[in-house]
């Protein structure tokens, strides 16, 4: 069955010395405020689009991860996944750069490897995202 969520953004003014605020409807956690200088300086207290796509993808990525880990045998019973998305003003997106730590019982380092980059390739949001490189900066396994 597919699912659909929903935000709201509210913005007053022109870009530069205009402010917003963005509403996470579906959940109902809350608003938070959006600006240029929080996108392209400083956060100062509030988001950009840029922190909400990485907030996505590490769970995303995590979920996928998981998921993948449990069908092979070797569920894990932790997972920490940073997801730092650079944004250029006049380009863009410009990467996606994600990091993992896990504590993975019975795993090879090879097959978590394997796993870490099968998740990266095959989560919703990386799919969603094919136009921007996305790379596995570094895969941890802790004992």
């Amino acid at each position: 069955m597919a699912t659909t969520r929903t935000a709201t953004t509210n913005w007053n003014g022109p870009l530069i010395g205009g402010a917003g605020k963005v509403e996470l409807e579906s959940s109902g956690l809350g608003s938070y405020d959006v600006t240029w200088p929080s996108r392209a300086e400083e956060p100062d207290g509030r988001t950009s689009p840029e922190e909400l796509i990485a907030a996505a993808h590490s769970s995303c990525y995590s979920m996928a991860f998981s998921a993948g880990l449990a069908k092979a045998g070797t569920p894990p019973e932790s997972l920490e996944v940073q997801a730092a998305v650079t944004f250029q003003p006049g380009e863009g997106i410009t990467g996606i750069v994600l990091k993992v730590k896990a504590r993975i019982p019975g795993i090879s380092e090879e097959d978590f490897r394997q796993a870490a980059e099968m998740a990266k390739e095959n989560c919703p949001v990386s799919k969603a995202l094919k136009a921007v490189p996305i790379s596995l900066e570094s895969a941890e396994l802790l004992s």
